[in-house]
């Protein structure tokens, strides 16, 4: 992602704190919300060495490995992808939830990449087993699509990995907890898994602009949740977001991005969007940092 300039301005409500980032800038975007290895077997390795833009007042990122993974057993066996901070790592597990393009779209292992290289372990599982949406499949199979993968195997599939995760990294005492990330119809699983947890495993998460969000299971998240989505986005109302960050209440914030729609921070589109992107990045490193290091 590169930079690009804007001149949007941001507005914010006065009864919401101002998120700290890693450089001064003109924010685009308007809070919303108010206070209120273990049992798995490597299948490929790499290790990829990412560049830091320039003009970014970012931390020099650390060499990142990528290991393919095969975890649980039987039927709950899956693939997911593990990426870690070779360097400086602070021992701390992100689970990452893909869109629907899946675990091995590239803009998914871009993000999880940037991720890591702020010394996390990031863990990407494959929500689809191996059936994930590709674009060129016309709109109108979509539903028939999404209807193959039954919610609850995919609610088991992420417990596979977060009992993985857990063995790896809380069991070991390395890490206190973890921390979840989810965009579209990964988004909208963020609030499905930290009900279920109730902060079991899990001290924080953030959404990016989630899809087939259930606001009922808000009142069961006990972490603080922070939401990221467009004002242009038809596929996650910004309603829709006051309601559920409402109910979940504990610190959750808003973030929308004025004139953004669906996917923009994870597949800009623009260079408008691409410094956009960079933002809420930055919004999210910043939230897993005060959430998961900070109080450590």
């Amino acid at each position: 992602m590169g930079l690009a300039s804007t001149t949007t301005t941001p507005f914010f409500c006065s009864t919401s704190p101002r998120l700290s980032f890693g450089r001064p800038t003109d924010l685009p975007f308007q809070f919303l919300s108010s206070f209120h290895s273990s049992s798995s077997s490597v299948r490929s390795s790499f290790v990829i060495l990412l560049k830091v833009e320039d003009g970014l007042e970012d931390d020099a990122c650390e060499l990142v490995s990528g290991v393919e993974l095969s975890i649980g057993e039987g039927v709950d066996e899956i693939r997911a992808y593990l990426f870690t901070a070779v360097k400086n790592n602070n021992g701390t597990g992100i689970l990452l939830l893909s869109d629907v393009y899946g675990f091995e779209d590239p803009a998914t292992r871009d993000f999880a990449y940037r991720v890591a290289c702020n010394g996390y372990n990031v863990l990407v599982p494959d929500l689809f087993r191996g059936d994930p949406w590709a674009k060129h499949r016309p709109k109108e199979m979509f539903e028939q699509w999404i209807a193959k993968h039954n919610p609850e195997r995919v609610v088991n599939d992420v417990a596979t990995s977060t009992n993985w995760m857990v063995n790896e990294f809380v069991a070991a005492r390395i890490s206190k907890k973890l921390g979840l990330i989810g965009f579209c119809y990964g988004g909208g699983k963020v609030i499905d898994v930290l009900a279920r947890d109730e902060g079991t495993y899990f001290g924080v998460g953030v959404s990016f602009y989630g899809t087939r969000m259930k606001p009922t299971l808000a009142s069961n998240v006990k972490v603080p949740v922070l939401f990221i989505s467009g004002d242009d986005d038809r596929l996650c109302p910004v309603s829709l977001l006051e309601n559920v960050e409402k109910r979940i209440g504990r610190g959750s914030r808003i973030a929308i991005f004025k004139g953004r729609g669906h996917g923009f921070a994870h597949r800009p589109q623009s260079p408008e969007e691409d410094e956009d992107a960079e933002q809420a990045f930055f919004m999210t490193r910043n939230w897993l940092y005060d959430g998961l290091l900070a109080m450590s």
